[in-house]
């Protein structure tokens, strides 16, 4: 018999898919699991731990493996934690003997094999530790005198890793160097020739274009959000181990942190675009091109893009131009924002979500697909989840129910951001989309200043001191 087939990711992911049902085959030798009508329900971290280690008999499910993995960092590290799976294992499967024995551990060898295999395809950036490797390493040295293939399935398995890693860090270079090259330098505006100047509509006047181009910038950068960087946002020192210092010193969130950097890019993109027009009539366009772009976000099933342009809207230096927003058919607008309004945790955007949720999961193209949601809600969420999770029970015992809502709400994140771009790439706008100027906050408010005139003393006071800092004009 060969390898058990490990299952692609995402059909464990896929909500569906993800049975928060674990249920025990052996529930009266499992020391320490605690079952609430055969689901489990909570454990202490040994016990959990202990689940997780294959047998002769016996293989977690593929939904335990993914939550446990993803939230137990919540109280030991990765690299910890595959020592003691190793250390276990060497234990339980009497892997020190001077004289292995080989029937045994050729039906042990291929599941430890899985389990390793699935972790480094899930959380292949637990695995840029050199202990990491390490570990894997030496349970292969300890197996393989049993079975020469071990050999050739450790090489495909770190080859595999490699090479995602690889993909991964190029990703991130990429992302790096475009940031780098935005320094924020303040345009300063309306004193430069407007030959240099391009604006949006000059690289894209179609507002589907836009969107779809968008919706390229939004996949790209999640594509290289790793699942634990939602759980190690979070990590807090284990109120019950209190020798361990907290080892949140490299978070290693520097995806996540990418992508919430482009989110502020676009909301300051569109207020600067807005803002720049010396005339009226030209602000107004931009305003209805950016509903526009806005509302077919909406259609795509693009909520991040959608709340980032609203938000650029929705900036006091853009809001106040009330002559520019005379000009402009609003009806549209109110709609978008309405779709987006805050109230009730945001009951209206949860409810779109889930209705393209459901169409994603029915869908035949990868066009109908997409769902990127509003991203800093999804943290917010996630943020509570976590605490949830970091709370043990009056016990000692590790909330595994908490687990499982983590585990969902993760994992149908990683469903959405595997779905291939439908759409054609424009190396012009996306070029834009990551290069083009943008003020800062002080140089959208001077730009709005000088496009309508401040209304009040306060406006007036603010006006003259930016003239003078930004323009050195008195």
């Amino acid at each position: 018999g060969g390898m058990p087939q490990t299952l692609s990711s995402t059909s464990m992911f896929t909500p569906c898919g993800f049975s928060p049902h674990l249920h025990s085959a052996k529930e009266d030798d499992q020391g320490g699991l605690i079952f609430q009508d055969g689901n489990l329900a909570s454990a202490s971290l040994d016990a959990l731990i202990q689940h997780l280690i294959p047998t002769t008999d016996y293989y977690p499910e593929k939904a335990y493996i993914f939550t446990f993995l993803l939230s137990s960092r919540l109280f030991i590290e990765p690299h910890e934690l595959l020592s003691r799976v190793c250390h276990k294992c060497v234990e339980q499967q009497r892997l020190d003997d001077p004289v292995l024995d080989k029937a045994r551990i050729r039906k042990f060898g291929p599941k430890l094999l899985q389990l390793l295999t699935e972790w480094t395809e899930t959380f292949p950036y637990d695995f840029q530790e050199e202990r990491m490797i390490g570990h894997l390493k030496d349970m292969i040295d300890r197996i393989a005198p049993c079975d020469e293939a071990y050999w050739k399935r450790m090489n495909q398995l770190l080859q595999a890793l490699n090479q995602k890693l690889a993909t991964l860090s190029h990703g991130q270079e990429g992302i790096v160097k475009i940031n780098a090259a935005v320094s924020d330098k303040l345009v300063a505006f309306k004193s430069k020739p407007p030959s240099i100047q391009r604006e949006i509509l000059t690289v894209c006047s179609d507002p589907y274009t836009l969107a779809q181009q968008l919706t390229h910038v939004e996949l790209e950068r999640l594509s290289h959000i790793g699942p634990e960087e939602f759980v190690q946002a979070f990590v807090h020192k284990d109120s019950l181990d209190s020798t361990k210092s907290c080892f949140n010193e490299q978070k290693k969130t520097s995806n996540l942190e990418a992508y919430v950097k482009w989110f502020n890019r676009l909301c300051y993109l569109v207020a600067t675009e807005i803002c720049m027009p010396a005339k009226k009539k030209q602000r107004a366009q931009v305003i209805e091109f950016f509903i526009d772009v806005a509302r077919e976000c909406f259609n795509i099933g693009n909520f991040n893009s959608l709340m980032a342009i609203i938000s650029g809207m929705n900036m006091s230096p853009v809001s106040r131009l009330k002559k520019t927003w005379s000009k402009v058919k609003t009806a549209k607008f109110f709609i978008l924002e309405h779709q987006m309004d805050p109230t009730g945790n945001f009951y209206n955007y949860r409810t779109a979500l889930r209705g393209a949720a459901h169409r994603s999961l029915t869908a035949h193209s990868n066009r109908e697909k997409i769902v990127i949601p509003f991203f800093s809600l999804l943290i917010k969420d996630i943020y509570f989840l976590n605490e949830g999770c970091a709370n043990r029970l009056p016990n000692g015992h590790v909330n595994f129910e908490k687990f499982l809502e983590l585990a969902k709400q993760v994992g149908e994140f990683i469903t959405w951001k595997q779905v291939e771009c439908p759409f054609e790439q424009d190396h012009n706008i996306i070029h834009y989309l990551h290069t083009a100027p943008i003020f800062t906050e002080d140089g959208l408010y001077l730009a709005s200043y000088e496009s309508e005139s401040p209304e009040n003393q306060i406006e007036k006071e603010r006006w003259k001191s930016l003239r003078s800092t930004i323009l050195g004009k008195t």
